[in-house]
């Protein structure tokens, strides 16, 4: 089958601007009607587009209020190439490889698209545009006025003269590209619109493409077991970071934001159709959403935990989770000290005092931090930096943590967790949300604690016993306690909170903000897109939780096959095998196991049957298939 020719609309197509906008926004930066002048170009060139002024006529009208010189041409030229649109960036491959049957056509002005088409291996003979003519000041006084595509209707007059063999496509946002099918001049015309929507354009089109990648998927240019990014759908819940959806989108992904958390069975509803789920702490992830989810390829936690996802259920059927591990750090660790001072002071009641009118200044069990001991029960990301801001504080540090960890400055480990509480003034909890670490604070351990102690948890709300702690805080044995986590907590602002805390002396509770500033939620939200994005894009599973972690380049002039199976005996080779049987060639391969699951990326040569990718996908132990290119 004979390839198409690709013609390509240059102003809301190749470039996110339309060229007269974006000149006048510099020839009329000085002048002191340029927003009246700008509107009314603007206006002409919505006309123009949608058909219902003449294109010469609104292209003389522009010109004029513009006053061009030969400068304000020259500057754009210079950052025409930043403005390329999002999908032509990421596929710049395929204009690589098809440059000799690609054009661009355009009533703008060929010394602009000229850096565009360059960049995109386009040959000049290819770029078919307006000439812009000057006068002896280098002033824009029109165009080239025998160029077809100076009047109405050049543009189907131009592609007949090529003569093009092979089907003809035309990609553009304007009624000027929709004229060229209408006429006859073309095979099929996509409507793109990436950058703007025209009604009356998108109703005569053949198809309507979102990108580019729709384009290439729809004419089977890009490969028969591609996918634009367009369809595939993201939703993200619990009010994630707008960062995270800006990236996203900017990749080209369609994605579907959701304040609150959700259930069990609204979270099987929703998941139907979605690709990727974006959640928080409050949105639980079974084994029976993943059983529904029929599309789902990845699932990634805003946030540092993760035991709110059934991880094994989440390999078996191949879905790969991320979350944040080391994002929000600084924002909980100052919280803590913040925390630790305002106990150490009893800020809490004397301010609860002050607003009922009371005035109690005296410095009965105030104490300053300095020379007091921190123990720190979790040695990891977070307990780690705040042994550091405690010791510059002059506290002096312990900690206690099944894992080997390094000793920042002066911190001691404590061999048992016994030892730890016995000597520390102030205990702050900093373990990650595992089942083993259920109920490890009980009566048992605040026994052991010194009397006076401060408790601090900033971790999980399932690894204290709540009513223990209630009993040790009326009996003094613990004189203060800030907790910002529950074993159950309101799954929106809209729901009730209860807890046998409430309403204790020198008690400090929030509702789960201890990673909820603006600069920790932007730090995860921009974390978590990028390993979403990575693995969506190459295949990459760094800081995956539970997939093997393989750090991958970019795919560059290869199909890459990414091939998740049981980690059973003989996969590898039959599915090389499998290759080797269809003749096709491995750049690159890669293998990473665990103990349950098995990860292979295989890079081949872009020429072969797509019929053999059917036998990849039904190779026995396979738990998912995919390819990108």
């Amino acid at each position: 089958m004979t390839s198409p020719v690709f013609i390509f609309d240059f102003d809301s197509t190749l470039v996110r601007v339309e060229t007269l906008e974006a000149l006048a926004d510099i020839a009329l930066s000085d002048a002191p009607d340029a927003a009246a002048r700008k509107a009314e170009i603007a206006a002409l060139t919505d006309q123009a587009m949608s058909g219902q002024v003449a294109f010469e006529d609104a292209l003389r009208r522009r010109l004029e209020l513009l006053s061009l010189k030969r400068s304000h041409v020259e500057a754009l030229t210079d950052r025409i190439l930043d403005e390329a649109t999002a999908s032509i960036r990421r596929n710049l491959d395929f204009f690589e490889r098809h440059a000799e049957r690609v054009y661009i056509l355009s009533g703008g002005f060929r010394e602009v698209i000229a850096p565009l088409a360059e960049r995109l291996g386009i040959a000049p003979d290819h770029v078919l545009a307006n000439d812009l003519v000057y006068d002896d000041e280098d002033r824009v006084v029109g165009v080239d006025e025998a160029n077809p595509l100076s009047r109405a209707g050049g543009k189907p007059e131009v592609i007949r003269a090529l003569n093009l063999a092979g089907p003809v496509v035309m990609v553009g946002d304007g009624w000027t590209d929709a004229e060229v099918k209408l006429a006859g001049a073309a095979d099929r015309f996509h409507a793109f619109t990436e950058v703007v929507s025209r009604p009356k354009v998108v109703e005569v089109a053949d198809a309507v493409a979102a990108s580019l990648d729709e384009v290439l998927f729809v004419e089977g240019v890009a490969g028969r077991w591609s996918y634009p990014r367009n369809r595939i759908r993201m939703l993200l819940l619990e009010n994630i970071h707008p960062a995270a959806v800006e990236r996203l989108e900017e990749a080209g992904y369609s994605v579907e934001t959701v304040k609150g958390a959700l259930d069990e069975d609204d979270l099987i509803e929703a998941i139907k159709g979605v690709h990727v789920l974006g959640i928080r702490s409050k949105t639980n992830v079974t084994a029976r959403v993943l059983e529904q989810a029929d599309r789902l390829l990845a699932v990634a936690a805003f946030c540092i935990g993760t035991n709110q996802i059934d991880l094994e259920a989440a390999a078996a059927h191949g879905v790969a989770v991320f979350n944040a591990p080391y994002s929000n750090t600084r924002s909980v660790v100052e919280l803590a000290i913040g925390l630790t001072i305002v106990l150490m002071r009893d800020v809490a009641d004397k301010s609860a005092a002050m607003h009922r009118g009371e005035w109690n200044k005296s410095a009965t069990g105030s104490h300053e931090l300095r020379g007091k001991t921190l123990g720190i029960i979790g040695y990891g990301a977070i307990g780690s930096q705040l042994s550091v801001l405690a010791e510059n504080l002059g506290m002096r540090v312990v900690f206690h943590d099944l894992s080997e960890r390094l000793a920042l400055g002066n911190a001691r480990r404590m061999r048992s967790l016994d030892a730890l509480l016995a000597e520390a003034d102030v205990i702050s909890l900093h373990v990650d949300g595992r089942k083993e670490n259920s109920l490890i604070i009980g009566p048992a351990q605040f026994a052991r604690m010194k009397p006076g102690v401060l408790f601090l948890n900033l971790a999980r709300g399932h690894v204290v016993d709540v009513d223990a702690l209630t009993e040790a805080l009326r009996s003094g044995r613990v004189a203060g306690a800030a907790v910002d986590v529950f074993p159950e907590e309101p799954r929106t602002n809209s729901d009730p909170f209860d807890s046998p805390l409430r309403g204790l002396k020198n008690v400090i509770l929030s509702p789960h903000i201890g990673g909820s500033t603006e600069e920790a939620q932007e730090s995860i939200a921009e974390f978590a897109a990028e390993r979403l994005l990575g693995y969506m894009n190459r295949g990459d599973t760094t800081f995956c939780v539970n997939l093997p972690n393989v750090q991958l380049a970019e795919v560059s002039r290869a199909h890459r096959l990414l091939h998740i199976h049981r980690n059973q005996p003989g996969v590898l080779a039959e599915l090389n095998r499998a290759l080797s049987d269809a003749g096709l060639n491995i750049l690159g391969q890669h293998l990473k196991t665990d103990e349950r699951t098995g990860y292979v990326i295989t890079d081949v040569d872009r020429d072969y049957d797509p019929e053999v990718l059917k036998v990849l996908r039904d190779l026995p132990g396979t738990v998912r298939f995919r390819m990108l290119h």
